[in-house]
């Protein structure tokens, strides 16, 4: 008898749509790719060509000049009776950059308890421009101190000059000719060392202060 050979049909054949599908959908990845690095290499040129065209610079706050007519604190209950007067500069050295002050919240420390708060008016500064601002605290308020800062009062006091800590909590917004930032929430330290009572105990040392962003 004949024997007759069967032939079997193989699993091992691609299926043509498969394929296709596979390719379409590796071409779709590559694109998206493509176009997402392109954004990116796009983003970073124009950032640094905004940075070259503005190169902004870091504005300066200094406390010119501070004075205090009243500090005294009462042994009995601990309550700081004070009058303090700050005169401030701001200093925006960019050309190109003007600045908005929107919130402006000035906090007064001594020994590292907040005795004052107070806000300033918001306000516009235009580029290249030095603007003057002006806080008093004046009131009382409860201040525990430690028996060494008790100490340190007693100490300052007899020399007629106090180490006072100045805190600037600030909402701003950078102008580029007409285009506005979002709002950024820099702080202000000032660590004033040796502000006097009364004039005739010496005069304030001019004092930068640290901007924290």
């Amino acid at each position: 008898m004949a024997k007759h050979s069967r032939s079997r049909g193989g699993g091992s054949g691609c299926n043509p749509f498969g394929c296709c599908c596979g390719c379409l959908f590796n071409c779709i990845c590559s694109c998206i790719f493509q176009i997402l690095f392109t954004l990116l290499v796009i983003a970073g040129v124009i950032a640094l060509i905004l940075w070259l065209i503005f190169r902004p610079n870091a504005v300066k706050f200094y406390v010119d000049d501070a004075s205090l007519s009243q500090f005294d604190l009462s042994a009995a209950n601990n309550t700081l009776f004070y009058n303090l007067a700050l005169n401030m500069s701001i200093r925006n050295p960019n050309k190109r950059i003007g600045i908005y002050y929107d919130v402006i919240e000035a906090r007064a420390f001594y020994a590292g308890q907040r005795f004052a708060v107070g806000n300033l008016d918001p306000f516009f500064q235009p580029t290249k421009n030095t603007s003057d601002l002006r806080a008093v605290f004046k009131g009382q308020n409860l201040v525990p101190l430690a028996d060494g800062d008790k100490s340190e009062y007693t100490s300052q006091k007899n020399n007629g000059a106090y180490g006072i800590d100045l805190k600037l909590f600030l909402q701003i917004r950078l102008k580029f000719w007409l285009i506005k930032s979002k709002k950024i929430k820099p702080t202000i330290d000032c660590a004033l060392d040796n502000v006097p009572l009364h004039p005739s105990n010496g005069n304030f040392e001019r004092t930068q202060c640290h901007l924290d962003w």
